[in-house]
């Protein structure tokens, strides 16, 4: 099963920060956060990717390319005059990484459309390229084919800054705006979705979170994977600092792979 990433947004709210590279290739740790994400599927056996570029997408295409010399031990003999490359031994992840351009305007859900055809007919996953977290990827993935539904959210609560998920036992029923007392789930990422949820999609303009999830849980098609664990987005410089911090002292609860 693939894991779609989305990493084609501007990073607004860490405009200084992005302005020589898109959020998802900051780093926590002295890697990328996107890395930090595909390590967290690969843990779990899952090592196909396809990522959502827009913003700056050569950064993430450049890294990507460069990543199989920084991870391997090579020899360079210009004794010939052909300057060949021997690779000695290679530490590189077992990944498929699929980067595409879908755009640097376009909306989460055009993001989605524009992969179908590195998807193909069959159910994936998919989260956003600047939260981490420790849930189980193996059980949410089991937990999705158990319930039978069109797609699976992973909801965790928080202190609320993001919109309201309403649920009736694990049925997701609505969304809404926070308000002030509020102290609810929230969907952080870390979905399953069955191929129908194309079918919802109408083009580039189409806002994944307020136009697709609302219709599929009317439809009592969507249902939450409670998560009492880590989890965390990167909105800020202070959470990137809190970030990198949890991952130099060895406190990070995602880095599971180091164990």
């Amino acid at each position: 099963m693939k894991a779609v990433i989305l990493a084609g947004g501007f990073g607004t709210r860490m405009a200084n920060d992005c302005q020589q590279k898109p959020k998802p290739m900051l780093e926590i740790g002295g890697m990328p956060i996107l890395w930090h994400i595909l390590k967290e599927y690969s843990y779990y056996g899952f090592n196909e990717f396809v990522i959502c570029a827009g913003y700056m997408q050569h950064v993430i295409k450049e890294w990507f390319a460069d990543y199989f010399l920084r991870k391997s031990d090579i020899i360079f003999d210009y004794r010939n005059g052909d300057g060949k490359m021997i690779v000695q031994e290679s530490r590189c992840e077992p990944w498929k990484v699929a980067i595409v351009d879908t755009g640097i305007n376009t909306m989460t859900g055009g993001r989605i459309k524009r992969v179908q055809p590195y998807i193909g007919n069959e159910p994936f996953m998919l989260t956003y390229g600047d939260g981490v977290s420790d849930v189980d990827i193996r059980k949410l993935v089991d937990f999705h084919f158990e319930q039978g539904k069109s797609a699976t959210i992973t909801a965790v609560e928080l202190p609320q800054k993001k919109g309201i998920i309403e649920l009736s036992g694990n049925e997701v029923k609505s969304f809404r705006e926070k308000d002030k007392s509020d102290n609810s789930l929230i969907n952080a990422g870390y979905m399953v979705l069955e191929p129908s949820i194309f079918d919802y999609i109408e083009g580039d303009h189409t806002v994944f979170e307020a136009d697709v999830l609302p219709q599929v849980a009317l439809k009592s098609e969507l249902n939450a994977f409670r998560h009492d664990g880590f989890w965390h987005c990167m909105d800020t410089k202070t959470e990137m600092e809190m970030l990198n911090k949890l991952v130099l002292q060895g406190n990070a609860p995602w880095v599971k792979w180091c164990c």
